[in-house]
């Protein structure tokens, strides 16, 4: 990314590097002329190329896919099975783009591959900037026409240079992409490897293509070696251009037996690998290969945001989902006109274990992605991008620590700009975090495409009771005509914010914290002087105009301009009336925060709109998500706070991965902050 590289060099940047390790810092790409006189990028840090100066694709399809037998290994996947594949040194893309062209070919000639999943899992310490790696990715396009549509998705798709997990969704190909910016053994450290899973995730196939060991020796020391043991079981493979001396030891430490093959071009040999164990049986490796695929149907009770993106992920996994809700989907605290999708900033070197931060980046990837499916079905977008200004009144950084993150996340905009972008005219500006990738979602559209999913079906029920078996789980509850209803599924997910607790007393009983939202029609004079930007304060207030089927949740005009404010913030209340007192709160504080705005939001509220929800929050703030004690086939995702439409959507993803026995996008020790049975959650609120 440019503004990343270009912020890389700024003094504040600089300084923070030198004083935090763990601040990403761009790769110095250097271009040569190789002997065909074709210009190749060269890494800076390395001096050593980015991919074969004969053939980089071809060589990537040689070594890694070949030499992995991934056309024969692919073609094999049972229905709904994941293939995981980890690479070292994600670099120009090449090796994962070349991966998605065979996968893709496969999954149109082999129609059993239709549920089938492909994992792929890259770590990189110095990753490329956008604007250099649309550069590079720019000659592949033009080399290898096949790969141009894979391109654009792929840059689409890439994420802000900042230390932590990124995940990819790329829901046509049943393709999931983690990349884990970092030093190699840290990310591979942080992937969470939990045995009491009837099949743990584990790595089918490794990648090994760091710089070579004379340029780069970190990628080929005893950790990365330790962590490919940890991580792999019998039948995993290996395969690496490199044949030296300090790689083929630490293959066969970790409990490799390693094979010398022919190298590519020039290249006179490599290495493959296999690991083996003798007591590995092939009815254990049938059950590894099962990958929990004998879950097909999850009912999903509560239809929030959680239920919502919980019911979505399962479904692009190939599982059927029963979603129930005692009322309607969004009627609870979920169904707001708009969310706001705005992190609550952490300096820089908290953010690979900031769940906001990480919720936001993939919130935001993932509901542009729905924008499309929106477009397809001709409903309103599900999120539309405004960018928004933070002023800083109730933050946790300042303009000094906002300038360590890339300008694409968060920047400051000097003193005009943000007068200009927002339309405040007196206030003071000066110090401000600029969200550029903020926006606002809209929970009606975002219900309109989940629900049109072909896996997902609605039901209204009261669910009064759930009991599981060892081969499946059932849950009774009561329609509106009071007929009483029993369904059984492989697996429950309660995702039903503070009422949780009630259907199962394993999971915590949350503080219970009501906020009513806010909103009027402004004149077309008032219009004129309100924000024209969402704003944090120690509230928010943004635009909208309703879109087509909004009226059918709330009470507005749609074609209008409303003005939204609040929220409220009331501890112990699960009462859902609308105040006139929490609408007056509401402005006070936007008045208080914005004086200007004074004389331009309404005084008298007798005519505002309002809805009141109940957010369930935990002692550590913290959601719940994950599997319940003694249990085989309860889950939870709940507790969301006031965040739920930022963090739902990576909660969902991290659920779904642990129930499939595959990797989660949220390290280990990230999981076991949101586990439903972490010690914070064992000593009852008072």
């Amino acid at each position: 990314m440019s503004t990343s590289a270009s912020k890389a060099t700024g003094a504040a940047a600089t300084s923070a590097q030198n004083t935090h390790s763990d601040i990403i810092i761009p790769a110095k790409i250097v271009w040569q002329t190789d002997d065909t006189g074709n210009k190749v990028p060269v890494s800076g840090e390395f001096g050593d190329v980015y991919f074969s100066h004969a053939d980089g694709l071809a060589e990537s399809r040689y070594v890694f896919l070949a030499h992995n037998q991934l056309p024969e290994r692919l073609a094999e996947l049972a229905p709904k099975q994941c293939f995981t594949i980890a690479e070292l040194g994600l670099g120009t893309g090449l090796n994962l783009l070349a991966t998605w062209q065979l996968w893709r070919q496969l999954r149109a000639t082999h129609p059993h591959l239709a549920t089938a999943r492909l994992h792929f899992i890259s770590t990189e310490k110095f990753p490329i900037a956008r604007a250099d790696l649309t550069q590079i990715l720019a000659l592949w396009g033009e080399r290898a026409p096949e790969l141009a549509a894979l391109i654009e998705q792929f840059l689409a798709a890439y994420p802000p240079l900042i230390a932590g997990c990124h995940r990819l969704r790329f829901f046509e190909d049943n393709l999931t992409v983690d990349i884990w910016l970092g030093d190699a053994a840290t990310s591979l450290s942080q992937l969470a490897l939990d045995t009491s899973l009837a099949a743990p995730p584990s790595i089918d196939a490794w990648y090994l293509d760091g710089f070579a060991p004379a340029c780069n020796s970190t990628l080929w020391a005893d950790q990365i070696f330790a962590q490919m043991q940890r991580l792999s079981r019998p039948h995993t493979t290996a395969a690496t251009y490199s044949c030296a001396g300090v790689v083929k030891r630490g293959l066969q430490a970790s409990g490799f037996i390693i094979k010398k093959v022919k190298g590519f071009g020039r290249k006179r040999e490599m290495l493959t690998a296999i690991m083996t164990d003798p007591d590995y049986s092939e009815d254990i490796e049938s059950e590894h290969n099962s990958h929990n695929s004998d879950i097909s149907h999850s009912i999903v009770i509560g239809a929030g945001v959680s239920g919502l993106l919980t019911a979505w992920t399962l479904a692009n996994h190939g599982i059927h989902v029963t979603l129930l809700d005692k009322l309607a989907p969004l009627a609870g605290a979920s169904g707001n006109p708009r969310a706001l999708l705005a992190p609550k900033m952490t300096p820089i070197h908290h953010v690979e274990e900031h769940l906001h931060s990480i919720g936001y980046l993939y919130s935001s990837r993932l509901y542009r992605q729905l924008n499309n499916k929106a477009a397809q079905q001709h409903t309103a977008p599900v999120l539309e991008p405004t960018g928004a200004l933070d002023l800083l009144m109730k933050a946790n950084i300042g303009v000094a620590q906002i300038a360590d993150y890339p300008d694409e996340m968060a920047t400051t905009l000097s003193l005009k700009q943000a007068q200009d972008i927002s339309g405040l005219k007196e206030q003071d500006l000066s110090e401000n975090l600029y969200l550029p990738q903020s926006g606002l979602v809209n929970p009606q559209a975002l219900k309109n495409v989940i629900l049109a999913h072909p896996l997902i079906q609605f039901q209204q029920l009261d669910v009064n009771d759930i009991s599981e078996t060892a081969k499946e789980v059932f849950v009774k509850g009561s329609h509106q005509d009071k007929q009483t209803l029993t369904l059984s599924a492989d697996t429950v997910v309660i995702c039903a914010a503070y009422e949780s607790h009630q259907l199962d007393q394993r999971i915590f009983d949350c503080r219970k914290i009501r906020g009513q939202l806010s909103w009027f029609t402004p004149s077309a004079e008032q219009l004129k002087s309100l924000p024209t930007i969402p704003l944090k304060y120690s509230g928010y207030c943004t635009g909208f105009t309703a879109k087509p089927g909004d009226s059918e949740l709330n009470d507005v005009v749609e074609g209008a301009a409303h003005f939204l404010l609040g929220a409220s913030f009331i501890r112990n209340d699960t009462n859902t009336d609308i105040r006139q007192d929490e609408h007056q709160m509401s402005r006070d504080k936007l008045v208080s925060a914005i004086p200007e705005m004074q004389s331009i939001i309404p005084t008298d509220t007798a005519l505002w709109q309002g809805r009141a929800g109940i957010r369930t929050q935990t002692p550590d703030y913290h959601p719940i998500v994950g599997q319940l004690v003694d249990s085989q086939r309860i889950w939870v995702v709940s507790a969301m706070g006031a965040k739920g439409y930022a963090l739902a959507p990576i909660g969902a993803e991290a659920l779904a991965d642990m129930m499939l026995g595959s990797f989660a996008p949220l390290s280990a020790a990230m999981l076991s902050r949101l586990s439903p049975n972490r010690t914070r959650l064992q000593t009852p609120l008072t």
